[in-house]
């Protein structure tokens, strides 16, 4: 049984690595092809049918340009912190449930590949650590434009971890349990279970700091696509730059799922149906990290600033404050 345990595990992770690289790609064709809808455009149409080829086509550039190393810089910083980001969006991924327990040739899979009894907090802790990837990619490289944009990603990640932490506080205090599990089985007598009825103001709070823990318009503030340069990964090129944009969809789908299992009732009873349910929710969720990118303009640092620590943070805590009194 051990070793049946280890082999899923390995085939788990290797799927989850596999699935969820080509979903990065995937995701910007599917961003081109949303924000050219509602800017009036075409999009990708040249590469393949309806231009689905040029999600390979973008794979194949990445992984045969040319890797320069500008001279200059951090040299061993500056080649790990891509692989920091990727990383750490993975990583996270071992504690969410992808999908309900299933059985294949006798055998019960569980879409999981770690059921950890504090799983929340451990996505949160590499998330947090995730900033570490932007910081040292921009403070390794021979820019001030890239140091400029890796503190400014440092200013919002660590402003809006808090965020996070206090809003989601207030479910962990419903529920009672850290583990993802223990908040599908919470809500799945239905959808008038969902956290989402009573928790309206943490699930806002949440969703709101997802935009800024990814980076996302309208906070879109670490590699601000209104400058001339691509902030903290402007030195980059190639894979290593492939490494930092896999890293970022894939922060999209997995926060998106963690929002969908906290908030809107995961895949609910374990039936196929709720599976599928679970997919639709996380394919809103990322439709909306695409619409909003072609509907809001992206605030000023100081602005984003104001809104998390003097408007979002006291909502936050009063939201944790007025919880506890009703579960006393």
């Amino acid at each position: 049984m051990e070793m049946a345990y280890i082999i899923e595990s390995i085939i788990k992770i290797v799927v989850i690595l596999l699935v969820f690289s080509g979903l990065a790609g995937i995701g910007t064709y599917f961003e081109r092809k949303v924000l050219a809808f509602m800017q009036r455009r075409l999009g990708p149409t040249n590469v393949g049918p309806f231009g689905l080829l040029q999600v390979a086509a973008d794979g194949i550039k990445l992984f045969t340009k040319e890797d320069i190393i500008p001279a200059g810089v951090v040299s061993r910083i500056f080649k790990i912190a891509p692989v920091i980001t990727a990383a750490t969006a993975f990583m996270a991924a071992a504690a969410i449930p992808f999908l309900p327990s299933f059985t294949i040739f006798g055998y019960e899979v569980h879409p999981i590949v770690a059921d950890i009894n504090i799983g929340i907090l451990y996505i949160l802790g590499i998330m947090g650590v995730g900033l570490y990837g932007p910081l040292l990619g921009g403070m390794a490289s021979a820019n001030k434009y890239s140091l400029i944009s890796a503190a400014r990603g440092a200013a919002v990640f660590i402003s809006y971890e808090v965020i996070t932490g206090l809003s989601i506080l207030a479910p962990i205090m419903m529920v009672g349990s850290l583990s993802l599990i223990d908040f599908n089985e919470y809500q799945s007598g239905g959808i008038t279970s969902w956290i989402l009825w009573s928790q309206p103001v943490a699930f806002v709070l949440f969703w709101i700091a997802a935009f800024a823990e990814t980076g996302r318009t309208p906070f879109h503030l670490i590699a601000n696509d209104h400058e001339l340069i691509d902030g903290f990964g402007t030195e980059y090129s190639g894979m290593r730059w492939g490494l930092f944009f896999i890293g970022e969809y894939a922060n999209m789908f997995f926060i998106s799922f963690v929002m969908a299992l906290v908030f809107l009732g995961g895949y609910g009873d374990g039936s196929f149906l709720g599976a599928l349910g679970l997919l639709a929710k996380v394919a809103f969720f990322f439709f909306f990290f695409l619409w909003t990118r072609a509907a809001w303009p992206d605030v000023r640092p100081d602005q984003l600033m104001w809104l998390c620590w003097k408007v979002l943070m006291p909502i936050a805590v009063i939201n944790v404050v007025i919880t506890g009194i009703v579960m006393m």
